[in-house]
């Protein structure tokens, strides 16, 4: 029956008002007590301090407070916990079992505080927080790695992690925030913006000239070591292996002293003089063990694009990394 219905066979008013002064009067006991101060900010910020500098006073010194004032402020936070959190030891503090705990899940927290805080302030700051950027090995490696001091020393709140593989790697499912591709984007919904068009060169080292000589036509490629990409794989640039066939006088292809399913690894193997190679210009360029050969070949040109998911347009990170290449590029002289 509801309550307060004519039926109702509850105690009378008097009694009623003498039960809900009675209840009145225990609320204050059922308020958060104490204890609730664990979720005072400021207290948990000093604690996080102490038991990252190991002492009073060195948290002090990083907080800005004197030793004094740190202490109380642990010793409150104790207090209303009613649990130790440091052992007091001559030279210095020790997290007991509770504070190891307690540590643990505020660094958790603040970690992601400062993470979601960077992503915050980012459209209205410096950039910053973690860009993944992916691209082949070969680009990776010889080109774009040896410029990211550059990009770093600019840019420090970016946090950038470079994945560098031969197969594609999905931005749609996020597998990287941006991608640096060798060829046409083949997914509709990505932006894209071309880079450069790279030349395919022939190299050979010092040392393989040396012993072997240097060719004086594309038809002396017979009688010379070719290292080349294998076939068993797709090559990460067009038409990796047009030197097994260029100037062939028979229109047979050549018989390869190597293959290799990497292009880095055809670099390597053509800078210790193992044989001829062709090379994307950007991996030749500037390097001592390297000589051009037949320069006047012209090899199989491919178009190089920045690429990265339309959500994504407004991101300052990846704004400032685009403008970054675009001015290594120019630099370069592509």
């Amino acid at each position: 029956m509801a309550r307060g219905d004519p039926g109702d066979s509850g105690p009378p008013r008097a009694a009623r008002g003498a039960e809900s002064a009675r209840d009145d009067a225990v609320l204050p006991a059922q308020r958060p007590g104490p204890a609730a101060n664990i979720m005072d900010w400021d207290k948990l910020r000093i604690f996080h301090a102490v038991a990252e500098a190991g002492s009073f006073t060195h948290a002090g010194e990083m907080l800005n407070l004197s030793q004094s004032a740190v202490s109380r402020q642990i010793g409150a936070l104790e207090s209303s916990l009613k649990v130790p959190l440091f052992h007091r030891h001559a030279r210095g503090l020790i997290l007991t079992e509770q504070g190891e705990l307690l540590y643990r899940t505020a660094h958790e927290v603040f970690g992601k505080l400062a993470m979601t805080a960077a992503q915050l302030t980012e459209s209205k700051d410096r950039p910053q927080g973690l860009l993944k950027v992916t691209t082949t090995v070969a680009f990776g490696s010889t080109w774009l790695a040896p410029r990211m001091r550059d990009f770093i020393e600019v840019y420090p709140e970016i946090e950038v992690r470079l994945l560098l593989e031969d197969r594609e790697l999905d931005l749609s499912m996020r597998e990287a925030d941006v991608a640096i591709r060798l060829s046409p984007p083949r997914q509709a919904d990505l932006v894209q913006r071309h880079l450069m068009t790279v030349n395919m060169n022939v190299y050979a080292s010092p040392s393989y000239i040396k012993k072997y000589g240097l060719p004086k036509s594309a038809a002396e490629l017979d009688r010379h070591r070719l290292v080349v990409y294998g076939e068993d794989t797709r090559p990460p640039v067009p038409d990796a292996n047009w030197l097994l066939r260029v100037g062939s006088p028979s229109g047979r292809l050549r018989r390869p002293a190597l293959t290799v399913n990497n292009v880095y690894a055809i670099l390597r193997a053509v800078q210790t003089g193992v044989g001829i190679g062709t090379l994307p210009e950007f991996m030749g360029y500037g390097l001592s063990d390297l000589v051009q050969v037949l320069p006047e070949l012209t090899g199989p040109q491919f178009d190089a694009y920045f690429v990265y998911p339309e959500e994504v347009r407004a991101s300052k990170r990846i704004q400032v990394f685009r403008d970054f290449l675009l001015r290594e590029i120019a630099e370069f002289g592509f």
